[in-house]
């Protein structure tokens, strides 16, 4: 992503990507590109930003050097997404069992984890709407825009196999993120 930082440290300027458009509505920024839309809140009280001309400039209210963390942290959020609406992100998780066969599907938005351990019921959670999950063998896959919304996911399907009651040095069954974050290649 091109960014520089002017002479001065005190501004950081983004170009916007071809194919990228971004609107802003107070501290609101929204993010639409081919893969989807990102909406991410920048709020702080020392720092704020400006749409415009093609270029997001990010600016802080005072010279402190937390301030000025803030505007590499506002920058690190932004080229994210717009690596996500572009390209896209991908996490894959394996799935590991030793003791009882288990089965994952995906239905919508809810993803169930049947005869984990040996268990009668299923384990079920959703997962948002722009997160696209697939099972295939014992992989499970990922694929979404927002790298936090997609992080969060997975973090969730790793907790819904989370062991209690057992040792977890002899059960190792569950669902484990393996790869996270890989940028979806064109």
């Amino acid at each position: 992503m091109p960014s520089s930082i002017s002479p001065s440290k005190k501004e950081i300027v983004l170009d916007i990507p071809q194919g990228v458009t971004v609107k802003q509505d107070g501290f609101r920024i929204e993010i639409q590109g081919k893969k989807g839309k990102v909406v991410k809140i920048l709020k702080n009280e020392f720092a704020r930003f400006e749409v415009g001309d093609g270029k997001i400039r990010i600016y802080p209210l005072r010279e402190k050097r937390s301030d000025l963390a803030v505007l590499g942290t506002w920058r690190s959020i932004l080229e994210s997404a717009f690596t996500g609406v572009t390209r896209g992100f991908v996490y894959t998780m394996k799935i590991v069992y030793a003791h009882f066969p288990v089965k994952v599907t995906v239905k919508g938005r809810e993803v169930t984890l049947d005869n984990f351990l040996g268990e009668k019921s299923a384990r079920k959670i959703e997962v948002p709407e722009e997160v696209k999950v697939t099972v295939k063998g014992d992989t499970v896959t990922l694929e979404g825009c927002d790298l936090e919304v997609l992080g969060n996911a997975a973090a969730k399907i790793e907790r819904m196999s989370k062991i209690k009651g057992f040792d977890p040095r002899v059960f190792q069954d569950g669902i484990y993120i393996v790869r996270k974050g890989d940028v979806i290649e064109a």
